[in-house]
């Protein structure tokens, strides 16, 4: 598969090809697998291409740019004939509302990303929300989402029976978020991402936060599951250690946070992790004893323990903050 194939909503991979600039330049390039256009370019079949379109902080107290986009795209193109969105520029505060307002002139939209925001000219944690519980709402068909940066960010418990990808990218994801998450009921959901982040960025939750996830019962499809980029790594290992949701698991990615030691002995104390296909640890604090002996423990699982770290009490962070 090549770098430009590679697709986060349906495998793990490492935050250097999703968020940074990495090989093949993904997200500049390509969203859900599909090449991303701008209204005014001229695509064979505009329903194959993702279509980007632009948003402003809400700072600025205007949501006419973006609402100007959607214009310019529906004169252009049409929206019967858009399939996927990805909001970039300064922000997605305006996005979600105007979207959701949209939707009869959108029938076929079935992905959607907000805030694709290049890191050398925004840093995550400036990435500006609003509820995006609109769009869930007001997109019955819609797929996936995928949401990067926090501030602002709200979503309260839905039920959508269509949705198969789920990603939330950020330096601090916030509790009533994750709350809201493990109350949504998703049938169709194959694929849940949570970068978790610490709270200095707006990452106000707990691991009991976490419950309706790791108990599973509003997520029955959930084959691959990311809880990364957190700063309680070895708290959330202990608490997916003895969780429901695990067995059922394809793909397991504790990935970009501060596990250590602590963490992968609950791993390998807990319920057995054989029956998956890939363990993502990478970006670490563990041990090479510990990572021996994980490995040792899962002989047929891709256990993905690189980019290790010294663990120093007072010096560990997390891959993606600010």
């Amino acid at each position: 598969m090549s770098d430009q194939q590679r697709d986060p909503g349906s495998a793990f991979v490492h935050e250097d090809e999703v968020y940074t600039d990495g090989p093949g330049d993904y997200y500049r390039e390509w969203f859900a697998g599909l090449p991303m256009v701008e209204p005014g370019d001229e695509p064979a079949e505009p329903g194959r291409v993702a279509w980007r379109l632009y948003d402003q902080p809400a700072m600025d107290g205007d949501e006419s740019a973006f609402a100007a986009e959607l214009d310019r795209l529906f004169e252009i193109v049409g929206g019967d004939r858009v399939e996927s969105i990805v909001v970039a520029g300064g922000g997605a505060a305006n996005a979600a509302r105007l979207l959701a307002a949209a939707a009869p002139r959108l029938p076929r939209l079935r992905s959607l990303f907000l805030g694709s925001i290049e890191p050398e000219h925004w840093e995550i944690s400036w990435i500006e929300h609003g509820d995006v519980t609109a769009v869930l709402a007001a997109f019955p068909g819609l797929e996936r989402l995928e949401v990067r940066g926090s501030d602002g960010l709200a979503l309260h418990p839905v039920r959508h029976e269509c949705l198969k990808v789920l990603r939330f990218e950020s330096g601090g994801l916030p509790g009533a978020v994750v709350r809201a998450i493990g109350a949504s009921d998703l049938p169709a959901l194959e694929h849940l991402e949570l970068w978790l982040g610490v709270e200095q960025y707006g990452g106000d939750h707990g691991v009991s936060d976490l419950e309706g996830i790791l108990g599973g019962a509003r997520l029955p499809a959930l084959r691959r599951l990311g809880l990364r980029n957190s700063e309680r790594q070895d708290e959330i290992a202990a608490a997916v250690a003895t969780a429901p949701i695990v067995a059922r698991l394809d793909a397991l990615s504790l990935a970009m946070g501060t596990l250590t030691d602590e963490g992968a002995e609950a791993l390998l104390s807990g319920q057995p992790l054989t029956h998956l296909s890939h363990l993502d640890l990478h970006y670490n604090f563990v041990s090479d004893e510990l990572a021996d002996r994980l490995v040792a423990a899962l002989p047929g699982v891709a256990v993905d323990l690189s980019t290790r770290l010294p663990d120093r009490d007072d010096d560990r962070y997390v891959a993606v903050s600010e």
